[in-house]
């Protein structure tokens, strides 16, 4: 089997980012008071790299924690017989509607992160998605395009995710509600392009399966020497079997069987229960995660925190107490909240299918393996993050960008957006790396609403080709893709994307 290299590529990009600080000097940018400040050179040394990798793990190892317990979760799922009984039933029904089927998933994806910023906590249902699409018939690289290229083109066209445009707006000081519909075209332009790719990719897949052309044999029997005549024929027709005229689409069962469970004989399994649940965490996702205060001005998901967690029974707060006093109001909760909503219905579903304690732990370790590959990936990425924070190299680029134009300038303003996204893979960080100086050189504030949609745009069209991209590489680590394979399925997605955003840029700038 081809050695797979996400692990690889992110080591790689690791490298570089140090290379980059013992070749560029440190700056940075101050608001008020000090502005920008050559901070000469500041290398990263062998000893700072093993620092900066426990500082990663310290402020963001949450995030490689998440992504085990969502592997110990489908670990556990895993060995529920109703799980896979209810996998088969959707993908009996979607039977000969697929590519429908395959479209509105990346319809809800892109909408739920653009408009609640939904993009890791979607990955609770990620492994799940994988698995109907593989059942569903396809490959593992359009399981890739779907769960990855609609997140990504949610965060390129986000419209109410707060959680992503709030560091944006704190910056610049404009509404995050500014140029809506522009952002709207963006998300449907996005998606469509999204959608005809994945159908023209799998189309492609189908048309490069293997063809062999059989030529037929007829070979004149002679009373003379029936036997030679025959045998001779048998060879050359099994000689000739490589050119067999027929399409053969090859599925490997092997590769399926590592990301679907067991198929299910013999009893019957109850699914409804299954199916409440993830509903229900669902539900809970979606009410957790969009921000009702900061993008839509609602105070009501506080209040009914509030009168919870008052909630006295003879003068006693009982939910207060047993939910404890960390927990947030819904449209405020963050990946930790959401692992503590896994565990918890982790062990309601093994209550329910009695799954065994000691077994219920053994499965979830075996899922949790596998998921060890993405989560170290991911700190990786966050190593990066940490570097690139540390050593403010990315400002001299940047200044060095700007200073090629006077003002406001579109297309420079594109690039800084770019590369403050490839070496910051959060989003708060990519906005907060270079915008205070942007804002400091453009003073025209009317430019703010355009700068607002160039950098969100930026960041969603970046993450889909990034090495630093944490949905991205997590997704291909977890699938066993190669990058160089993704970046073969996905290159033309994003040369008609930046075609796309460099003609909107451009209409925006002349009205």
């Amino acid at each position: 089997m081809k050695k797979h290299n996400t692990l690889k590529v992110v080591l790689i990009a690791l490298a570089v980012a140090i290379l980059l600080s013992w070749i560029l000097p440190v700056a940075s940018f101050y608001s008020s008071g000090y502005g920008f400040i050559d901070g000469g050179y500041a290398q990263v040394g062998l000893f700072d790299l093993s620092n900066y990798v426990i500082t990663a793990l310290s402020y963001f190892g949450y995030i490689s924690l998440f992504v085990l317990i969502v592997g110990g979760f489908y670990g556990v799922l895993n060995r529920v017989g109703a799980y896979r009984t209810l996998l088969d039933k959707l993908a009996a029904c979607f039977k000969g509607k697929e590519v429908v089927v395959l479209s509105i998933m990346m319809v809800l994806i892109a909408v739920l992160t653009s408009v609640c910023g939904l993009q890791l906590g979607l990955i609770v249902f990620f492994p799940m998605l994988v698995s109907l699409i593989l059942l569903m018939g396809f490959d593992k690289v359009v399981a890739a395009l779907t769960l990855v290229g609609s997140t990504m083109i949610g965060l390129l066209g986000t419209t109410y995710g707060y959680n992503n445009t709030g560091m944006i707006t704190s910056i610049l000081g404009n509404k995050f509600t500014d140029d809506m519909l522009v952002k709207c075209i963006l998300l449907f332009l996005g998606l469509l392009l999204l959608i005809l790719n994945t159908i023209l990719y799998i189309r492609k897949s189908k048309n490069n399966a293997k063809k062999v052309t059989v030529k037929k044999v007829v070979a004149k029997e002679t009373t003379k020497d029936k036997k030679t005549t025959k045998a001779k024929a048998t060879k050359d027709t099994k000689a000739a079997v490589k050119e067999e005229s027929v399409v053969v689409v090859a599925k490997n069962e092997e590769e399926e069987d590592s990301y679907v469970p067991a198929a299910v004989s013999g009893e019957k399994h109850v699914v409804w229960p299954l199916a409440v649940i993830l509903g229900i965490i669902f539900v809970i996702l979606v009410l957790s995660f969009t921000s009702w205060s900061g993008a839509f001005g609602l105070d009501f998901m506080q209040k009914a925190h509030d009168a919870v967690v008052g909630f006295e029974i003879f003068g006693f707060p009982i939910f207060s107490k047993i939910l404890g006093s960390a927990i947030n109001p819904f449209g405020s909760w963050s990946i930790v909240e959401l692992m503590v909503v896994m565990v918890v219905f982790m062990l309601i579903l093994a209550l329910i299918y009695k799954v065994k304690f000691t077994d219920m732990l053994s499965n979830f370790a075996q899922g949790a393996k596998k998921a060890i590959a993405p989560a170290v990936v991911i700190l990786f990425i966050y190593t990066i993050l940490v570097v690139t924070t540390y050593h403010g190299y990315q400002l001299v680029i940047d200044k060095a960008i700007l200073g090629l134009t006077d003002g406001f300038n579109v297309f420079t303003t594109f690039i800084v957006a770019i590369l403050s996204a490839l070496f910051n893979v959060d989003a708060s960080y990519a906005f907060q790396s270079s915008l205070p100086y942007l804002a400091s050189i453009v003073t025209n504030t009317e430019n703010y609403s355009l700068i607002s949609v160039v950098y969100q745009a930026a960041y969603g069209f970046v993450m889909l080709i990034a090495p630093t991209s944490i949905i991205l590489m997590g997704v291909l680590s977890y699938l066993k893709i190669s990058f160089g394979k993704w970046f073969k399925a996905v290159w033309q997605l994003l040369l008609e994307l930046l075609v796309v955003l460099l003609i909107i840029f451009t209409i925006l700038v002349l009205i």
